[in-house]
């Protein structure tokens, strides 16, 4: 009766790891979690912190971030890992005006994305 057991014990192994090698990459990643804007209207800069947990940064990492100004298309800028384990910041010069709506959206290289959207307002002294 062991050698039965082993063998069955075995082929459960065999089968769950093949589930596992069967299920998409996406059951293991998940999206953006949050995405957090800023803008200096003096020196034009806009500041994007991402929150998107990764253990392995170069494998499941923020793929891409587009910028919008307006509805209007400003800035792709496209990425082949992430620069921190769970949130960072990417900064980027964008020319705005008060009342300008800026939207960015951070996607994920395998699965889902999050928009975030600023009104620019006038700098307070």
């Amino acid at each position: 009766m062991t050698k039965r057991k082993y063998m069955i014990a075995g082929l459960l192994v065999a089968l769950l790891l093949g589930v596992f090698a069967a299920l998409p990459q996406q059951v293991l990643a998940d999206p953006p979690q949050d995405l957090v804007l800023s803008y200096n209207v003096g020196t034009q800069t806009l500041a994007a912190t991402i929150t998107h947990p990764s253990t392995f940064t170069g494998l499941h990492y923020a793929k891409l971030v587009t910028i919008k100004k307006n509805n209007e298309l400003i800035s792709k800028n496209e990425y082949k890992s992430q620069t921190g384990k769970t949130s960072f910041t990417y900064t980027y010069q964008v020319p705005a005006v008060e009342n300008d709506l800026l939207e960015v959206t951070a996607a994920c290289n395998i699965q889902g994305s999050k928009t975030t959207t600023l009104k620019v307002e006038a700098q307070k002294n």
